[in-house]
């Protein structure tokens, strides 16, 4: 069985057909929607560590992330995917432009695979270095560049990064699934492949070439007031405030992104057609996290609650031998799974309890392979769903957080590494490996202090019937709260959590 596993960074399930757009938005993605008719649409789908390079780990090692560590490498005690597909006598190719992979803060997730791609230039990658020009101003503006920022977050990198970008071809994802298609050419006579293409399309900034920036605006695409990469936060006030014009303007050039992505990734199942290869292949697309466009006063991904527009993602699985192909999956399922179903796919056997094989619901032979989905970042609020109720629990920040590696990482600004804790203790402190690891206590900056005590709050939601979480029922369903409660307590049991995680959700630990 060949393994293909696509993953579209900031994919919003409420933006594909395949999810029942709401009413006003009409976003062309034919491919993924032929992929998806053809396919197990899974329908309670959740993130689990967040953001983008937690959920990778999650991806690629099958380890819950966000309980333990903040963004890092692959830990030494892993086991990542291409290994495991290696040994058992797969090729293996791993395609990719997210630019994290190329940094030393967050190694070892492409080391392991007979070849890999790295497509340069998205977003902060540190990549061309000639001098912007004046003409390139307005551009900069539109990416809402700052004067004076710190390196890794200074947009002019990206402007000089993109300068000479103009035709489709330039861009990100057309660059992504084109090397794809090549490795398909070139390689789909091997007898057993593991394909992994991680799109950091539809990721910000959400800039796109002439031919498609116009497809859902009557705007002029080129003008300075009207950002595609806007700044985190909310859109009603501080830095990340913008106008109605212009979080429309952004709305519609992740849209235009996403049919471009799209167009592209289409090439790849093209591929498959030509050479017969769907009989034979597993198939599978999914995302790490959505992206906020406005929803809930909000944009970007900000480490508050993590709503469902963030955390409901969308996953589908095309099995040549799949019971369940063309239809519906309800059952509940999350990231981590992804990897366990991988491991059962290429005849490895899953050393982690933290994720749960998808083939018996592929199979058919069951209709539920969890209870519960946990979610979150680091830190933060801790969230889980049983899949039509989620609760949120706002962290009590005056237990210590403590962070568990074999090295040290920059837990509050994990963008940047070099950073060396005061103080250390060396131990067998994980429940899932007997590898002695570092805990060393989370310090955040005071500047932090603001930002997180405003964007956390304790709050239970009834998606079924308020599917944008609009109405808490906290105060008025106590005994739905306690059910809740009691199903975090035995997830953080189930998965042998650290004390403070139970302390800082305010649950008993056992």
């Amino acid at each position: 069985m060949n393994v293909i596993l696509i993953t579209l960074d900031s994919l919003n399930r409420h933006y594909l057909k395949a999810y029942g757009q709401p009413a006003g938005l009409d976003v062309l993605t034919p491919n993924l929607d032929r992929l998806a008719a053809r396919s197990a649409v899974f329908d309670r789908h959740y993130s689990g560590s967040l953001p983008c390079m937690p959920a990778r780990r999650e991806l690629y090692t099958g380890t819950q992330e966000f309980l333990w560590r903040s963004w890092g490498p692959v830990e030494p005690f892993d086991l990542p995917v291409a290994r495991a597909a290696n040994r058992n006598g797969y090729v293996s190719q791993f395609i990719s432009d997210q630019f994290h992979f190329f940094l030393g803060y967050s190694h070892g997730y492409y080391d392991d695979y007979h070849g890999f791609e790295l497509v340069r230039g998205h977003e902060l990658d540190p990549w061309k270095t000639a001098p912007l020009q004046a003409e390139d101003e307005p551009f900069l503006k539109q990416i809402s560049y700052r004067e004076g920022a710190p390196k890794p977050f200074n947009r002019a990198i990206y402007a000089k990064n993109v300068r000479n970008f103009r035709r489709e071809e330039d861009f990100f994802a057309p660059r992504v699934f084109t090397c794809a298609e090549q490795w398909l050419e070139d390689n789909h006579m091997h007898d057993r492949f593991m394909l992994v293409i991680d799109s950091f399309d539809v990721h910000e900034p959400f800039h796109n070439p002439d031919s498609v920036a116009g497809m859902y605006t009557d705007e002029d695409t080129h003008d300075p007031d009207l950002p595609v990469w806007a700044h985190s936060g909310r859109t009603d006030k501080g830095h990340g405030q913008l106008s109605e014009r212009q979080l429309a303007f952004v709305r519609s050039q992740y849209a235009a992104k996403l049919s471009l992505t799209d167009k592209y990734l289409g090439k790849v199942l093209d591929k498959l057609d030509e050479h017969g290869l769907w009989d034979s292949t597993m198939v599978i697309v999914t995302s790490d996290h959505g992206h906020y466009l406005g929803e809930r006063n909000l944009i970007g991904k900000p480490a508050y609650n993590n709503y469902n527009v963030l955390a409901h993602i969308p996953l589908m699985i095309w099995h040549p031998q799949a019971a369940q192909q063309g239809s519906r999956i309800p059952a509940l399922t999350s990231t981590v799974d992804i990897y366990a179903t991988i491991m059962e796919a290429i005849g490895e056997p899953q050393r982690l309890g933290h994720g749960r094989s998808l083939l018996p619901l592929l199979r058919g032979e069951t209709d539920k392979v969890r209870d519960w989905a946990l979610y979150g970042y680091f830190g933060g609020a801790l969230n889980i769903t049983d899949g039509r109720h989620t609760y949120h629990v706002a962290p009590d920040e005056s237990v210590p957080l403590y962070n568990y590696s074999t090295m040290y990482i920059n837990p509050a600004a994990f963008f940047l590494p070099g950073y060396v804790p005061e103080q250390v203790e060396a131990g067998r402190f994980l429940p899932y490996t007997d590898a002695v690891v570092w805990k060393y206590e989370v310090k955040f900056p005071p500047e932090f202090a603001s930002f997180r005590k405003a964007g956390y709050a304790t709050e239970l939601y009834d998606t079924e019937r308020d599917l944008w979480q609009e109405h808490d029922l906290l105060g008025s369903s106590p005994e739905l709260h306690d059910r809740m409660k009691e199903l975090l307590r035995s997830a953080l049991s189930e998965l042998q959590a650290p004390p403070e995680a139970f302390t800082r959700a305010g649950v008993a630990a056992g």
